[in-house]
C-alpha cells in the first residue's frame, strides 16, 4: 500500500492513477513497491527510519504535452507532484520528494538533443538528457564545442543548473544556471510558457539572448516549485585551440592571503580562465594518512601550530598552500598567460612554479585517460570514489550529504572559516570529512564554497545524532556570515530560516508567489522552504 500524503483519500489516488496511466500510457506510471523503492533517496539521513521521506507513485511522461495534461490530473485530484529530471542529484535529495507520499513527475524519457549549434554555441535539451547523452551527441557528429561539466556525468544539464550546480571549465560557464538561456516551462496548473526571446511566436534568438522585455523571470523556476522546466538552453565554449595547466606553491601558512588576492586579480581579469584548485602540499593527498612524525604534531593537544607546520614543510620540501591554475585558449596566448601569472605569483617570497600537463584539442583517447576528465569536457562517474574501500578506508560509508556553505573569496575568509567549521564540529560532534586543513571549492569567480562530506549510516541512532549536529552547525556557522547554498530536504527549512532579514521577508515574497501560481499547493511541496499555504501552520 503506498504511503499516501495526509488529506489525500485512497479513492481519489486510485482514480488520478488511471487517469495518469490513460495520459501516458499505463507502462509508464510506477505504482509496485519495488518500482516505487527506486525513488528513494540512497543518501537519506532517514535511512530506514519511519520519517525517510518516500513517494507513493512515479509517472513518466514522453512530452510536454503530457506533462500538462498529468499536471491537470493532479490539480483535479489535488495529488502532490515533485518532478526530476535523471534523479541523480546524489547528496542533496535525490530522486526523494521533499514531502512523503508525493507523486515523482520523473522526466527521463524526455531526453531529446533538440539543437547544438558549433557556431553560436549553444545547446537546447530537455530535462532527461544527462551529460553524457550531450556529449555523445557532440562527439557523433565532430561539433567543435567544449562542455562544462560537474563531477557526475550521469546528471542532467537541466536538473543541475536549476539546482545552481557547477562545473570545471571556464569562469563564464561553471556557473550552470547563469550560462543557460532560455526556458520552457509548465506551470503547477498544466499552463506552457516560454522565457525571454521564447515568448516571441517563431523566435529566431532563443538561446542568443535570455531576457526579452519586460521582467526577467527565470531564476524564478531554480531552487523552487514554481514550475516544471521542460526546455532549457545553455551557452557553450568553443572547442579551444590548446589546454595548459601549472601549479604554484608557498611556503608561509599567512602566504594565504596574497595566494588568494593574486588568484582573484588573474581571474577576474581574465589571465586565468579555467578552474583554480587550492591545495595544502604539507598534509600530503586527500585520502593518504599523514605520516608518522605529521601524525604525531597533529594529534597532540592544540594541534600544530602554523609556525611548526611550516617548519615541517620546509625539511620536506613542501609547500603550505598550492595553487593549480587553468588555462584554455591559443597556444601562445594560455603560455603567455601562465608566463604572467608566474610573475604576479613570484611576489610571495619563496614562491615555486610546475609545469603540468598541456594539450591541443580535440585530446586523443590516451590524454584523455590520464586528465582530469570533466576539465577537459569528458564526463565520468569518478566522483563516486568518495566513501568507498580504498587502502586508507576498510569501511566504506552508506552514501553522503553534503553542507556546502558559501564564504567571501579571500584567504581570510578561509582562515577565519576553516575555525569556524572545525570548532562548530568538535562543539556538535559532526565528523566534517574534508582533512585536517579544510579548503573550498573554486567553482565561482566571485565566492568560494566549502564543501563537507557527512556520511550517512546503516544505523538509525547514528543518523539521528548527526542531523541534529547538522541543524546546530547550519545555525553557528550561520551567525559568522557562512550560508549554505544548497542542501537536502532534510535541511531545507533549517537553512532558508537562517536567510532571516526583515523577518524573513524574502521567504514570504516566495509564500506569495507560490499562492498565486499553486493554490492547490501540489508542485514540490516544501522545496526550499516554500509550503503550500495548508501546510504552513503545521510547520510552524
Amino acid at each position: 500500500m503506498p504511503k499516501l500524503p495526509a488529506g489525500l483519500r485512497a479513492n481519489d489516488f486510485g482514480e488520478a492513477i488511471r487517469q495518469f496511466e490513460a495520459a501516458v500510457g499505463k507502462q509508464w506510471v510506477f505504482t509496485s513497491d519495488e518500482d516505487v523503492a527506486l525513488y528513494r533517496d540512497s543518501y537519506s539521513v532517514f535511512l530506514g527510519e519511519p520519517e525517510e521521506i518516500v513517494a507513493s507513485a512515479a509517472v513518466a511522461p514522453d512530452t510536454v504535452e503530457q506533462v500538462q495534461k498529468v499536471m491537470k490530473i493532479a490539480n483535479t485530484f489535488k495529488v502532490p507532484m515533485f518532478p526530476i529530471s535523471t534523479g541523480k542529484n546524489l547528496g542533496y535529495g535525490g530522486s526523494a520528494p521533499n514531502l512523503s507520499g508525493s507523486v515523482v513527475l520523473d522526466l527521463k524519457r524526455m531526453n531529446r538533443v533538440l539543437e547544438v549549434d558549433d557556431k553560436r554555441h549553444f545547446a537546447l535539451v530537455e530535462p532527461g538528457v544527462s551529460y553524457f547523452d550531450l556529449y555523445r551527441y557532440v562527439h557523433e557528429r565532430g561539433l567543435k564545442v567544449l562542455l562544462d561539466l560537474p563531477d557526475p556525468g550521469w546528471g542532467s544539464p537541466v536538473g543541475n543548473s536549476l539546482d545552481h550546480g557547477v562545473g570545471y571549465s571556464t569562469g563564464e560557464m561553471r556557473d550552470h544556471f547563469a550560462s543557460h538561456c532560455g526556458m520552457e516551462v509548465v506551470l503547477p496548473n498544466g499552463e506552457l510558457i516560454r522565457t525571454g526571446m521564447g515568448a516571441v511566436p517563431n523566435a529566431k534568438t532563443w538561446q542568443d539572448y535570455r531576457y526579452g522585455a519586460g521582467p526577467y523571470v527565470d531564476g524564478m523556476f531554480s531552487q523552487s516549485n514554481f514550475g516544471v522546466v521542460t526546455k532549457m538552453g545553455f551557452w557553450l565554449n568553443p572547442l579551444p585551440d590548446a589546454y595548459l595547466s601549472g601549479t604554484v606553491t608557498v611556503p608561509k601558512h599567512q602566504d594565504l592571503v596574497p595566494l588568494v588576492d593574486i588568484l582573484n586579480y588573474l581571474e577576474n581579469s581574465g589571465i586565468t580562465n579555467g578552474m583554480p584548485q587550492l591545495g595544502s602540499p604539507i598534509f600530503g593527498g586527500p585520502f593518504a594518512p599523514p605520516d608518522p612524525e605529521l601524525g604525531a604534531m597533529m594529534s597532540k593537544p592544540g594541534g600544530a601550530t602554523p609556525a611548526e607546520l611550516e617548519a615541517y614543510g620546509a625539511r620536506k620540501g613542501r609547500g603550505y598552500w598550492s595553487c593549480g591554475l587553468q588555462f584554455y585558449g591559443p597556444e601562445k596566448v594560455i603560455a603567455a598567460q601562465w608566463e604572467h601569472a608566474r610573475e604576479k605569483f613570484s611576489s610571495i617570497p619563496g614562491a615555486k612554479f610546475q609545469d603540468g600537463p598541456s594539450y591541443k584539442f580535440p585530446l586523443t583517447p590516451e590524454q584523455i585517460e590520464k586528465s582530469h576528465k570533466v576539465t577537459v569536457g569528458v564526463p565520468d562517474l569518478s566522483i563516486f570514489m568518495i566513501g568507498a574501500r580504498s587502502p586508507f578506508n576498510a569501511n566504506p560509508s552508506h552514501g553522503h550529504v553534503w553542507f556546502s556553505p558559501i564564504v567571501p573569496r579571500t584567504g581570510q575568509a578561509i582562515l577565519d572559516a576553516q575555525k569556524v567549521f572545525t570548532d562548530a564540529a568538535g562543539e556538535t560532534g559532526l565528523p566534517l570529512l574534508n582533512g585536517p586543513a579544510p579548503l573550498p571549492a573554486t567553482y565561482y569567480k566571485r565566492a568560494f564554497i566549502f564543501i563537507f562530506g557527512i556520511m550517512v549510516s546503516t544505523d538509525p541512532s547514528v543518523n539521528k545524532k548527526n542531523r541534529e549536529a547538522f541543524r546546530n552547525v547550519i545555525k553557528i556557522a550561520a551567525e559568522k556570515g557562512f550560508v549554505e547554498y544548497r542542501t537536502p530536504p532534510a535541511f531545507q527549512d533549517d537553512v532558508v530560516a537562517t536567510y532571516s532579514f526583515n523577518n524573513h521577508s524574502l521567504l514570504r515574497f516566495h509564500e506569495t508567489i507560490k499562492d498565486a501560481i499553486d493554490p492547490n499547493g501540489i508542485l514540490a511541496a516544501g522545496r526550499y522552504g516554500i509550503w503550500p499555504k495548508a501546510m504552513r501552520a503545521k510547520k510552524a
